[in-house]
């Protein structure tokens, strides 16, 4: 049987979640395909077909399928499943939307937050605020599974050849309607893609801190800026910036922790990370337990020392 990866896109271009979501697709065994299901998304097509270890894309095209709406989404991912023994989805917003209702309407059990695969029917995924490692096997015939994409390396975008397949678009279900999207404009990369994140907590204080004090530090090392939640709680830093079990998931190659002592909720979301460099004054925060560099100083005096050696 086949693997088939739900795409995540724009209806031009793939989204980098789905290139670890490949990853993780190769080792389930079979051939995988991937599921590109937009309007006028044959770009976002094209650029599937070249990702390495794709054999097959299969392109479904309607307005309904413009925006992602996940009761459309289930519905064309059911109207396919029938040819895999796996379907698997990137744990980002879109796909824990869509997952779920796939596989209730299987009925079938949900693997979420796969880090592991290790067999086609036995996964690893972490429990307890990624304080114990399950393994979870699965004897459902059918495997729908969400992939945490910090835990697989990306899929090389370029190098694979596969045939692109129009397949017939289902119809608008007309449960749900795209209203509209406030999109905010980044200056800097976007935080669950960036490969450096400078993250602040609440002993920076406030908000003008906070700016004051990591935005130079970002600047210089092109940086995304991220937050434990007690600094985005204490209103120092936006939603959107929040690290964590309740906030985003990352694993950059340097993750620069300042102020942040280090709650299991805040280590859940940052412990992947491939460096770890924190600063704190409290040497016996529990986030030097996970950091590969600590340095026990005062953020306010330290950071500006760094930025001005960099």
């Amino acid at each position: 049987m086949s693997v088939l990866v739900i795409a995540e896109h724009d209806n031009v271009s793939i989204k980098a979640a789905t290139l670890n979501t490949v990853t993780a697709a190769l080792q389930c065994g079979g051939e995988v395909h991937v599921l590109v299901a937009g309007a006028n998304a044959s770009a976002a097509a094209q650029q599937a077909a070249q990702i390495a270890g794709v054999a097959k894309v299969l392109h479904a095209d309607s307005p309904a399928l413009a925006h992602g709406l996940a009761e459309n989404m289930a519905s064309q991912v059911l109207a396919l499943a029938g040819g895999y023994s796996h379907l698997l989805f990137a744990a980002t917003a879109g796909g824990k939307n869509v997952a779920p209702r796939v596989a209730a309407l299987l009925d079938v059990a949900q693997i979420s937050d796969a880090t592991k695969v290790v067999s086609p029917d036995t996964f690893e995924r972490p429990i307890y605020a990624g304080n114990a490692i399950a393994t979870v096997q699965c004897t459902d015939g059918v495997k729908v599974i969400t992939v945490r994409t910090t835990g697989f390396d990306a899929a090389a975008v370029t190098g694979g050849a596969a045939a692109v397949e129009a397949v017939a678009a289902v119809a608008d279900a007309g449960t749900s309607s795209f209203v509209g999207s406030e999109i905010a404009k980044l200056e800097r990369p976007e935080l669950t893609s960036a490969k450096i994140i400078v993250s602040g907590g609440r002993a920076l204080g406030s908000s003008e801190k906070f700016s004051e004090v990591l935005t130079p530090l970002a600047d210089k090392l092109g940086a995304a800026l991220g937050a434990s939640r007690a600094a985005v709680d204490a209103g120092y830093a936006p939603n959107d910036w929040q690290v964590g079990q309740t906030g985003k998931i990352v694993a950059p190659s340097l993750y620069v922790a300042c102020g942040i002592s280090g709650a299991i909720q805040h280590l859940a979301g940052m412990k992947d990370s491939k460096v770890i460099v924190a600063i704190n004054k409290d040497a016996e925060a529990p986030i030097f337990s996970v950091a590969d560099y600590g340095l026990e100083a005062d953020l306010f005096a330290a950071v500006p020392e760094l930025v001005s050696s960099l």
